[in-house]
């Protein structure tokens, strides 16, 4: 008897959904007009039904980008990323591909709120920076692929900038990690910064690291092969790191 009557319920429900008699492209553009007013939920819900009844065609394919971009302003990063995801995936040769790479690295740029949170985060050696990663490797396949998209400009900006972040983030890590002793994890780090990022301002305390991480270890002839490679590409550098200090509480 329940099972009937969710049924019924289930059946006056579609009876009841004005659009359900809707062509593609009515449901189209009634989503395009809640999009243009930013009603984002009421968008997706129209993008949902136009994707459901009339998965093919022109119309169909541009709603999966735009339903992207709804969810993205909807705060709905996972839903948005899945729909890039799922897009790329079906049309990977469409006209505007090189939007969906584009949005797809936004949403990431923007996903931790502002990377100067990630940069400037006092214990970072917990944190992983995948998202960052993650919006620099879209924006690299769209100016690979696509060098003349007029989304090129602005994702080759945001690369250098993601480039800077991601190689202060590390450089942080690599501190942390020398302030707490563990000199081999700290070289390590720095190490790879240099190697990953040999372009960016955070080389110069990379390599302050390492010597500072080398000298502490008692390797002294690898500090100094540091401190010239240090002295080398930047002859004004006065950078040293120093260890943490203890507490005043711990001298007593």
């Amino acid at each position: 008897m329940l099972f009937v009557l969710l049924l019924s319920s289930g059946c006056s429900s579609g009876k009841n959904d004005p659009t359900r008699d809707w062509p593609a492209d009515r449901l189209y553009y009634a989503a395009r007009d809640e999009l243009s007013d930013k009603r984002w939920e009421k968008a997706i819900e129209y993008y949902q039904k136009l994707d459901s009844r009339y998965p093919y065609g022109p119309l169909a394919q541009q709603g999966k980008i735009d339903i992207a971009y709804a969810y993205w302003k909807h705060d709905d990063a996972a839903s948005a990323l899945a729909a890039c995801d799922r897009f790329i995936r079906e049309h990977p040769n469409h006209i505007n591909v090189d939007y969906v790479y584009y949005l797809k690295g936004r949403i990431n740029f923007n996903e931790d709120q502002g990377w100067s949170a990630l940069i400037y985060e006092q214990n970072l050696a917990e944190r992983d920076p995948v998202a960052a990663q993650e919006a620099f490797d879209a924006f690299k396949t769209l100016v690979t692929r696509f060098p003349e998209s007029k989304y090129a400009e602005d994702a080759r900006e945001r690369m250098t900038y993601l480039v800077n972040a991601l190689a202060t983030h590390d450089t942080n890590v690599a501190e942390f990690y020398f302030r707490r002793g563990a000199y081999v994890a700290s070289i390590n780090r720095a190490q790879e910064i240099v190697t990953t990022y040999p372009r960016t301002p955070a080389i110069e305390r990379a390599l302050a690291i390492m010597v500072a991480g080398y000298k502490k270890m008692g390797l002294e002839d690898l500090s100094a092969d540091a401190q010239r490679t240090l002295l080398t590409n930047f002859p004004d550098s006065k950078l040293t790191i120093k260890a943490k200090e203890p507490a005043w509480w711990r001298l007593w």
